[in-house]
């Protein structure tokens, strides 16, 4: 078995706690108006790796990851469930902190029995919530967010440790309805352990030129600092 992946970075510092070793599979099912990696989208021109090819360039780094490990991300890891779970287990044979960066767009409860051993070796998910309104989240991603929803609740249920991971954007998701809608949502879970507030950035316009894609947030300015604040506020009780 092979999984199709972009990049790896073998110095991360902000998919995780400490320093980590971060694997991005290639594909992914939702065209967020933000993604600063259009790359990823499709699994065409990844390269095809086997679990120990990737364990083996992870451990030639070793040294650097004791405060911290591994994160697999996209893409969406979970579109390539099956290998995901396979490299999984062999990143903890190698006694690694394990973290999965995901939209969880792609659960199923069909899938549940994979999803359960693929628990047993992740230490941490980073949960990407997009939105809470069906309406936001359709304008954001193109996708509904059920799914999404539905594997916040089964990590809950499941006592994974989760960080939610927020990406506010001017005229779309910063006003204060919607945060609070995200702030309310993050109260109805017990499994949280962190809340990252993450400016919208224009860096990835660069990539969208080079492929040729329209940029779909042309135009659109950075956060303020006023409303980096109020983000800050309503999401982590925080002023700063």
């Amino acid at each position: 078995m092979k999984g199709v992946i972009h990049s790896f970075e073998t110095f991360g510092t902000v998919d995780g706690p400490g320093i980590r070793f971060v694997v991005f599979f290639k594909g992914c099912p939702l065209r967020c108006l933000y993604c600063h990696n259009p790359d990823t989208w499709t699994t065409s021109g990844g390269k095809l790796l086997s679990v120990d090819e990737i364990v083996s360039n992870i451990n030639k780094y070793r040294n650097y990851y004791q405060n911290g490990g591994v994160t697999i991300s996209g893409g969406e890891p979970l579109m390539q469930l099956d290998f995901l779970i396979e490299l999984a287990k062999k990143i903890k044979e190698n006694k690694y902190h394990l973290a999965i960066d995901t939209s969880g767009w792609c659960f199923n409860s069909k899938d549940i029995d994979k999803y359960l051993e693929l628990n047993k070796y992740v230490d941490l998910y980073l949960l990407d919530i997009k939105a809470i309104s069906k309406t936001k989240h359709l304008e954001l991603t193109s996708k509904s967010n059920e799914s999404i929803i539905d594997f916040a609740r089964f990590l809950d249920k499941e006592h994974k440790d989760v960080w939610i991971r927020h990406v506010i954007v001017p005229t779309i998701n910063i006003d204060e309805e919607s945060l609070k809608s995200v702030r309310n949502f993050i109260d109805t879970l017990s499994n949280v352990k962190k809340v990252e507030v993450l400016p919208y950035h224009t860096m990835g316009e660069i990539k969208y030129q080079k492929l040729g894609i329209d940029y779909p947030l042309k135009g659109i300015e950075v956060p303020s600092k006023e409303q980096i604040q109020l983000a800050k506020k309503i999401l982590l009780d925080k002023e700063d």
